[in-house]
C-alpha cells in the first residue's frame, strides 16, 4: 500500500462559499479548470441521513498536464482529476490536496517524475495565492 502524503494545504478565514471562489479562482489562474464537484455534505445527508460541515471535492484538471502525463503512463488516467478538498472547519475552511509526486508513487513511473515536480509548482502557486 502506499502511503499518503500530504500536499500543500491553506487554512482560510473566509466563510465557505468565499473560500470555494478563491480556490477555483486560484486554480485557474494556474492553469486548472474544475471538471468534477463531489458535494460531501448532501451526499452524505442524502444517502447516510449524516451531518456534516460544508465539504466539497473540487477536481481540478489541466488538459495539457493530463495529456503529457498520461502519455508517459496511460495508467496515470486513474489518479487524475487533481482532487482539492475545500472543507469548513469551525470558524476557518482548510483547502487541501495529496502531494502529486504520488503520481510516481502509485505508478512506480520515474518517468512520471518532472511533471510531477511542474505539477507540485502548480498547484503550490494556487496555495500560495490564497494565502496572499
Amino acid at each position: 500500500m502506499i502511503p499518503m502524503t500530504t500536499g500543500p494545504s491553506v487554512t482560510l478565514d473566509l466563510p465557505f462559499a468565499d473560500a470555494v471562489a478563491a480556490t477555483r479562482e486560484a486554480l485557474a489562474a494556474q492553469g486548472f479548470g474544475i471538471i468534477t464537484e463531489i458535494d460531501i455534505q448532501a451526499t452524505m445527508k442524502n444517502k447516510l441521513d449524516e451531518d456534516y460541515p460544508p465539504f466539497l471535492i473540487l477536481g481540478a484538471c489541466n488538459p495539457g498536464f493530463a495529456h503529457r502525463a498520461m502519455g508517459i503512463d496511460p495508467g496515470v488516467a486513474t489518479l487524475l482529476p487533481c482532487n482539492v478538498v475545500v472543507k469548513e472547519q469551525g470558524d476557518t475552511v482548510e483547502v487541501s490536496t495529496v502531494d502529486p509526486h504520488m503520481l510516481v508513487q502509485a505508478t512506480g513511473s520515474e518517468a512520471l517524475a518532472p511533471l510531477a515536480d511542474q505539477l507540485a509548482e502548480m498547484l503550490s502557486g494556487s496555495f500560495a495565492q490564497l494565502s496572499a
